[in-house]
């Protein structure tokens, strides 16, 4: 497990692009026969990928952690970006088909990722946060998730939102998790954009075409920075920063939050016309 710091909000005004990306992208997930993990300063957030090939992947807890297993104090969502695969959680096995998602709760003790075809393997994302009570492991399908339309052809953000776990949704501690899909033609995404103090927030692209990439606006309202973001990289958005993006072609993204509260609509939000 990698730890990884965020710079302060006095101090990203100041870095090049190599010292931001550095701070707020994780650019190196989804290696093939690997499980990556990433402990962060977000509010204790673990960010990290499984993609099993030709024998499944157990999850270590890490010696971060100081504890007998990585869940003993913590909850996990995980969402399947690739192919077909298979959780395994305390002996019962959850299949994963695209885009399916699997909660798994505090005192969850073995957990390992497989995949059904070593040649077109899972890959699975996994976001973690500190958890104080126990809620059952949760699988759902796509259609399980509550599904927002949101936007405009006009606007340039027509887009679906699958909210998963939520406070009307699958029950968790603080977790909150889902995926955005941007339909044909729109490109933007979060706009306007917002804030929201009472927690940090995790971006992972995905669905990016070949040769096409996303701008992930992150900043101060008045100070804005941009990423450059590709196929499955992670943008990490403290509670001081907005976050938005545009992509040169539709894309998808899983967002995922920890920190004071669920409420999926306590933001702050900024007028684009000030915006800088």
């Amino acid at each position: 497990m990698n730890n990884h710091r965020t710079s302060s909000v006095e101090t990203y005004q100041n870095f090049c692009t190599e010292d931001l990306r550095d701070s707020y992208v994780l650019d190196y997930l989804f290696t093939a026969g690997e499980l990556q993990l990433t402990y962060t300063d977000l509010d204790r957030a673990i960010v990290g990928s499984a993609v099993p090939t030709d024998s499944a992947l157990p999850l270590p807890a890490g010696d971060q952690l100081r504890a007998d297993f990585f869940c003993q104090r913590r909850e996990l969502g995980v969402i399947n970006l690739g192919a077909a695969g298979t959780i395994t959680v305390d002996g019962t096995s959850y299949p994963m088909a695209n885009r399916e998602c699997l909660y798994i709760g505090r005192g969850s003790q073995e957990v390992s990722f497989a995949s059904d075809d070593a040649s077109s393997p899972a890959q699975f994302y996994l976001l973690s946060y500190p958890a104080h009570a126990d809620y059952p492991t949760t699988h759902a399908k796509i259609e399980d998730a509550n599904k927002l339309e949101l936007g405009s052809q006009a606007d340039a953000n027509e887009r679906h939102l699958y909210q998963y776990i939520h406070e009307n949704g699958i029950r968790s501690c603080q977790l909150v998790m889902g995926f955005t899909v941007l339909q044909n033609g729109s490109v933007w995404n979060t706009m306007p954009p917002h804030t929201h103090d009472r927690r940090s927030e995790v971006y992972c692209y995905f669905d990016i075409a070949e040769g096409h990439q996303v701008a992930h606006f992150m900043g101060e309202p008045q100070e804005t920075r941009v990423l450059w973001m590709q196929e499955k990289h992670v943008a990490l958005s403290p509670s001081w920063s907005i976050h938005c993006g545009a992509g040169t072609n539709s894309y998808a993204f899983v967002w995922g939050m920890g920190g004071e509260n669920q409420r999926f609509d306590d933001m702050d939000g900024f007028p684009i016309t000030e915006l800088r």
